[in-house]
């Protein structure tokens, strides 16, 4: 921009100083020849003054002619300052105030005389003469006297005086020129600035706004086409932080919406490099520490059944949809989707592909599956029963009143094994749902647990089993009173039916606190000597109508949806239940639930 203005000053100064040029050239021109004429027209007065007041004899048979000339050219030279000479009608020097007129050469010739003899009147000429060595201005006019003198009387007259004024013009005016360039240079410089400065301001906010400064505006109060050309840029400007503002909220919204989704997505463009991966494509890939973007979907070697699917997907370009099982290193089971895309034009862009992991899905689908068939064979069996028993008294096959009684009771019996199987069923789907909202109090927890053991007395006295309590007497907690007796209530049970005569039955309770988030909880363990269970059982205790002894469980009267129930209910007061178990040794409940509720 700096070698723009001094540009644009130098070009302004040379059009200024051509200008004062031109014009001091014709100036000096004009001065010259307006002096040369009032030059020129003096000298034709006094010509015709002289040959009007002066005696001018005859030249032809006049032998002092030459003398009488030479010295009246001589005077008259004195009165004027200018040289005069007196020329015959053919060209002959009869008179000279300088020159010896004998010596001088025929004048017919000379510019000024020709001029006045084509004119017939006055001619006029400026040279440069060899007899004074100078610039002359020469006047000449054609006098024919009552004496009888016709020839040519000329005037001539240095022109040195003429060129002397020029040359003190020119001085002025050169000094006058330097003056005014160097005002002229000044305010070319003023006006350079003046129009280069916004410009420069407007060519930093262009660049500022191409390294995409949006911020960037013009600050010019102008009306003329500068600054209409600012307020255009920053109109522009307006509009590009606008539309990338839009365009911003737009990507933000389409990575939330791709960061956030269930599924997985994944993209390969055409050249079979990956375009597009999301958060949940990363997790189910397990890519998470692997930056894919840009590198060939190939490369994607932790899943071979993917690899082929998108093999498939890609040389196909249709849509496609498979589940498969893979191994990483965990079974699990995903569902793939494949979609072409395609410009509006038809041009291929690429495929894309959506991940599911229904490992979860399935297996609830198994276990509803499963639940259902457990449902059915556990109500079909007392149902059974009842029925057959039924239909024996009604058929009038039992006449012994004992063994009629001993059928009722095992219809009885039975309804009533039916009857808590179908209650725990709809607390269970109750608890599940979470339809049973919590209402949290104070619990003492040496009395809760006293009043079980009281119930649950005389069933472990009929097998000689010992009952142990050891809980603080000043322990209290925040918890759904009677939930948490129907927990102890089920384990308790659970403990007394799986414990051999003699055996003992042992609950202890103590306050620990959470390292991490020092939530203080209380820790129960629910311990007995029971038979135990095998290793391979424990993953799977806690599912519902799962049985470790089927036949004692149905024996004791037991529906196999006790320790569901639990799970539960302990999850629900935001804790935690696990087993340790032998078999032959016995088996362990612990507990962790919070000893206070933030209750919302």
């Amino acid at each position: 921009m700096k070698t723009f203005r001094m540009r644009l000053t130098l070009i302004l100064m040379g059009l200024v100083g051509i200008s004062m040029l031109a014009a001091g050239l014709t100036m000096a021109q004009v001065f010259k020849d307006s002096h040369v004429t009032a030059l020129e027209d003096n000298m034709a007065r006094e010509i015709n003054l002289i040959s009007s007041t002066l005696e001018l004899p005859r030249i032809e048979g006049n032998s002092g002619a030459m003398t009488y000339y030479t010295n009246r050219a001589k005077e008259i030279d004195k009165l004027t300052n200018s040289r005069v000479t007196f020329i015959s009608l053919s060209g002959k020097v009869i008179g000279d105030s300088e020159s010896d007129p004998s010596k001088m050469g025929n004048h017919s010739t000379r510019e000024e005389v020709l001029s006045a003899k084509k004119n017939g009147n006055t001619g006029t000429s400026i040279r440069y003469s060899s007899t004074v060595h100078e610039n002359m201005l020469y006047v000449a006019r054609h006098v024919v006297s009552k004496q009888g003198f016709d020839g040519y009387i000329r005037l001539s007259m240095s022109l040195e005086t003429v060129e002397e004024g020029l040359r003190r013009g020119w001085s002025l005016m050169i000094g006058g020129l330097v003056v005014l360039f160097l005002a002229a240079a000044l305010v070319s410089y003023r006006v350079a600035i003046g129009l280069t400065r916004p410009i420069e301001h407007i060519t930093t906010v262009a660049h500022r706004i191409s390294k995409l400064d949006y911020d960037a505006r013009v600050n010019l109060e102008r009306q003329d086409e500068i600054g209409q050309l600012g307020n255009a840029i920053n109109g522009m400007a307006d509009s590009l932080q606008h539309q990338l503002k839009r365009i911003r909220d737009n990507e933000d919204l389409l990575q939330s919406v791709l960061s956030n989704m269930t599924g997985g997505i994944l993209m390969v463009d055409t050249n079979d490099r990956i375009a597009l991966v999301n958060r949940e494509a990363e997790r189910i890939l397990r890519l998470k520490d692997t930056y894919m973007l840009g590198k060939l979907y190939h490369e994607i070697k932790r899943s071979y059944e993917l690899t082929r699917f998108m093999d498939e997907g890609i040389s196909r370009m249709e849509q496609m949809s498979e589940e498969r099982t893979i191994y990483d290193p965990e079974e699990k089971i995903l569902h793939f989707d494949s979609v072409p895309m395609f410009e509006d034009d038809g041009s291929y862009r690429g495929m894309l592909f959506l991940l599911r992991d229904v490992t979860e899905i399935r297996k609830l689908e198994v276990m509803r599956s499963e639940f259902v068939a457990n449902v059915s064979h556990e109500l079909k069996t007392p149902i059974a029963a009842v029925k057959g028993f039924a239909e024996t008294l009604l058929s009038g096959g039992v006449k012994d009143e004992e063994t009629s009684r001993s059928f009722l009771q095992i219809i009885y019996d039975e309804g009533d094994r039916l009857n808590r199987l179908i209650g725990d069923i709809l607390e269970l789907s109750k608890i599940e749902s979470r339809r049973v909202p919590l209402e949290y109090s104070p619990v003492h927890v040496h009395s809760l647990l006293g009043s079980i053991f009281e119930v649950l007395q005389s069933s472990a006295a009929k097998k000689f089993i010992t009952m142990k309590l050891e809980i603080p007497e000043e322990l209290f907690m925040e918890a759904d009173e009677d939930r948490l007796r129907q927990i102890f209530m089920n384990l308790l049970s659970n403990a007394i039916s799986y414990t051999l005569d003699g055996g003992r039955v042992k609950v202890t309770a103590e306050s620990v606190a959470e390292i991490s988030g020092e939530e203080e909880k209380v820790r129960f363990i629910i311990s007995d000597t029971g038979i135990g269970i095998p290793k391979k059982d424990l993953p799977r205790i806690f599912e519902r109508f799962y049985r470790v002894d089927k036949a004692r469980s149905r024996s004791s009267g037991g529906t196999g949806l006790g320790l569901s129930i639990v799970k539960h209910l302990v999850e629900l007061h935001h804790g935690t239940i696990r087993v340790e178990s032998k078999v032959g040794e016995g088996t362990m409940f612990i507990l962790d639930l919070p000893l206070l509720h933030n209750v919302e």
